[in-house]
This record gives C-alpha cells, sequence and structure tokens, in this order.
C-alpha cells in the first residue's frame, strides 16, 4: 500500500468520527452529589462497623484498623457503581455522569479506584479542589489525574 493511499484513509476516518458536545456539571451539584453519597453510602458502612462488627463507638475511636477498612469499603462500592453505571446514588439524582475525557465513555474499575484515591489526596490538600474554579471543563486534581470529567448524563449531542 503506498503513502499517500495510508494518508488518504486516515483522513476519511478522522472525517468521519462525530463530534460531541457535552455540559460540564456545575461544582455546587457535584458537591450536593458527594453529600448525598456520603450518607447514603458511607454512614451506613460506618454504622455497619462501629455498632455491628465492633460493638460501639469506644471500640471504633479505639481501632486504627476500623476507618481504614470503612473508607477502602467505601473506595471499592464507589469504584464499582462508577465503572458499571458511571454514577453514584447522589450523581445520579443529580443527573451528573463520570466519563473518559476524550470518549466520554465509562471507566473501568482499576481507573475509578484510582480516581477515588487521588480525590482523597487532593482532598487533603484543598488545592485540587479549587482546580474546577480555573478550567473551562470543571476539572478537579483528581479528574486531571484520572483523565476523567463529570458531565451532565441527558445533556450530550452529536454534532
Amino acid at each position: 500500500m503506498r503513502f499517500r493511499d495510508i494518508k488518504k484513509r486516515q483522513k476519511q476516518v478522522h472525517q468521519t468520527k462525530e463530534k460531541i458536545k457535552v455540559q460540564y456539571a456545575s461544582y455546587p451539584d457535584r458537591i450536593k452529589a458527594l453529600i448525598t453519597d456520603m450518607f447514603m453510602i458511607y454512614a451506613p458502612i460506618l454504622y455497619l462497623i462501629t455498632y455491628v462488627i465492633l460493638g460501639g463507638k469506644d471500640e471504633f475511636q479505639a481501632s486504627n484498623w476500623a476507618p481504614l477498612f470503612g473508607v477502602t469499603l467505601y473506595g471499592v462500592i464507589y469504584a464499582f457503581l462508577i465503572a458499571k453505571f458511571g454514577q453514584t446514588p447522589g450523581k445520579k439524582a443529580y443527573e451528573i455522569k463520570v466519563v473518559d475525557d476524550k470518549t466520554y465513555e465509562n471507566i473501568g474499575f482499576f481507573r475509578a479506584f484510582i480516581r477515588f484515591i487521588a480525590f482523597l489526596f487532593s482532598a487533603t490538600i484543598l488545592l485540587g479542589l479549587l482546580t474546577p474554579f480555573y478550567r473551562k471543563d470543571k476539572k478537579a486534581l483528581h479528574d486531571i489525574i484520572a483523565s476523567t470529567v463529570e458531565i451532565y448524563e441527558d445533556k450530550k449531542y452529536k454534532l
């Protein structure tokens, strides 16, 4: 095959790709979704660990492993929901979806879990949570690390 034929084919493939226009999720909606997830997923996990497994708050406070186990379990559930549906219950309530920043498709479990760990890091340093105020695509530090973006799920248009 000649070089110009290869070049011509690449140009045709590039022209047939559809462009998709999306609306990025607003920061207040993202925060409300996070708070909803904390109450719907994380609070029950902590309750079960504290009162069912350990037997009370004193044992929970004395344990070094219980908070780590709770956060890890929450991260696994969060990553599973993001990988399977692109949403957690809080994100579904606000019609937000976490997708790949280039293809706008769902991401895998491992990438969703890395995004969760990066979220813990960016929440710790606070700087990562301020980046959406300075970016057009409203990406936080954990979105930049995981190459994801949060969009409104019903506002995706093909051009």
